[in-house]
């Protein structure tokens, strides 16, 4: 069976592919950064621990590799760490014990590695110091997310389904006709198991969760009895009772100052929709509001930006991912939000993958061996390794630029895509107060040998740069001695 996200990645790719085939001679552009069009603060960038880091959540090198900005060795090679900072921890669904004579009910088309194993393995007692709760439970996830946090990642849990035992066929894939899964008995159970551990994580963990997202992708239709990975179908009345509930329930385990994100659909108009159907009531209880980047180059980022800062709510990009390794339609589409969607934060979906492409890193998931890394790293430290959290977010006016600036430091930084033909950019920052350099820029050239190649062979004349983009290119630019 092909996933949902196999289908909506290869679908971006392949448009971003076939421009790059059959580009043209491009002109030439020039972007203008813009100080006064400041979108706030940069919270940072991420990945969701859950398949990969049930895997290799126990390796210390994945962690300062993801984690760190360290130079870090990964088979003989040399590797800028990407300084990811956020942790998004995914609360199983999964558990292979018997409770009175009823038992989980595994798709036949799910992997080990994705069946995230759940605490709460008996419903007959609610009491987590109880043995219906395994404390044992994801090890390996567990290691990765302590692991995240000893490095300063801030951190956020979400599920992907409820228990096997909350659903109404006891099948945490989904139900047989795509429909709603999750019986109407158990919204506080899926709040609580959530909270509870959320209060674990603090008090055992050394794990403070910023914010808790019961969901992911709820109003798809496409979490069925025989998929490839958990998922449930919960729409938006359903939706509104879980909320409610775990706003109680995070409340009951002394757990207040916690967050409330929501609702993690699959794209920026499905968000919107969701959003839209919530009443102020609902609203009141989210902070954040969550999207996945599954609708590539298309859908109406400006409008769910305009309703979510309407709404006073944080909006993240919680989750995005294509099949693409050279990293240029990752590139194209992280651009494209930073014009339109204005997020405060975005998060890879797998940084490791055992489908050539998804990751940055490949490896085997039937002999659990890490393999080549791909092109996407590279591209990937442009953004992360640059643009750091508490940079101002500066709009370019430009779908393919994304940029930030360091008040304290005096430093602007440009991270730039050109997904055609060769051509020059220039960089114009007349409308800062002074642009004076020096200039380091980094170029990666997924079909040539540059592969996040830093070089100071370029200067500013009259607060502008003129900069040679080869072919299918990034780049990025640290501009020093730069005031606003």
């Amino acid at each position: 069976m092909v996933t949902r996200r196999t289908v909506l990645g290869a679908a971006g790719a392949g448009m971003a592919t076939s421009a790059l085939i059959g580009a043209a001679a491009r002109a030439d552009a020039t972007i203008t950064v813009d100080p006064a069009a400041d979108h706030g603060a940069w919270q940072g960038w991420g990945t969701s621990l859950a398949w990969w880091a049930n895997v290799f959540g126990d390796r210390d090198d994945f962690a300062d590799l993801f984690f760190t900005t360290r130079t870090v060795t990964y088979n003989g090679v040399a590797l800028p760490g990407l300084g990811l900072n956020i942790a998004r921890y995914n609360l199983g669904a999964c558990s292979w014990n018997d409770v009175a004579g009823e038992r989980m009910v595994a798709s036949p088309n799910i992997p080990r590695f994705k069946q995230i194993e759940g605490f709460w393995q008996d419903w007959r007692d609610p009491d987590p110091a109880s043995s219906a709760w395994n404390w044992a439970a994801d090890a390996k996830q567990r290691a990765a997310l302590v692991k995240a946090a000893q490095r300063g990642a801030i951190t956020e849990l979400f599920a992907n389904s409820p228990m096997w035992w909350m659903c109404y066929n006891h099948n945490p894939s989904g139900a047989a006709d795509g429909g709603l899964n999750l019986q109407s008995w158990n919204h506080t159970q899926h709040a609580a198991h959530l909270a509870i551990v959320a209060r674990r994580a603090r008090d055992n963990w050394g794990v403070t969760f910023r914010s808790v997202d019961p969901f992911n992708e709820p109003s798809s239709n496409w979490w069925r009895a025989d998929g490839t990975q958990e998922g449930c179908y919960i729409g938006a009345s359903t939706q509104r009772s879980v909320l409610a509930q775990l706003r109680s329930e995070l409340n009951r385990q002394g757990l207040n100052g916690v967050t409330i994100s929501a609702s993690d659909e699959t794209n920026y108009d499905v968000a919107r929709s969701t959003f839209a159907g919530f009443d102020s009531a609902t609203r009141a209880l989210i902070g954040q509001v969550n999207v996945h980047g599954y609708q590539g180059s298309g859908g109406r980022r400006d409008l769910l930006f305009n309703d979510v800062r309407a709404a006073g709510k944080t909006l993240w990009n919680s989750e995005t991912g294509d099949s693409d390794g050279t990293g240029l339609t990752m590139a194209a589409n992280l651009c494209l939000d930073w014009r339109w969607l204005h997020p405060k934060a975005w998060v890879y979906w797998q940084v490791m993958d055992p489908t050539a492409g998804w990751g940055v890193i490949k490896y085997d998931g039937s002999t659990s061996t890490a393999g080549p890394v791909e092109t996407k790293f590279y591209v990937l430290a442009h953004f992360s390794r640059h643009i750091r959290p508490g940079m101002r977010i500066l709009d370019t006016g430009a779908g393919n630029a994304a940029a930030a600036y360091d008040p304290a430091n005096r430093r602007l930084t440009v991270v730039a895509v050109n997904t055609g033909a060769a051509q020059t950019l220039t960089f114009d920052l007349s409308r800062f107060a002074q642009a004076a350099g020096p200039i380091t820029r980094w170029t990666t050239v997924p079909s040539a040998t540059d592969r996040y190649v830093s070089r100071t062979d370029l200067q500013l004349t009259n607060k502008s740069v003129r900069v040679p983009f080869a072919a299918a290119s990034v780049q990025t630019l640290q501009i020093d001695g730069v005031a606003a």
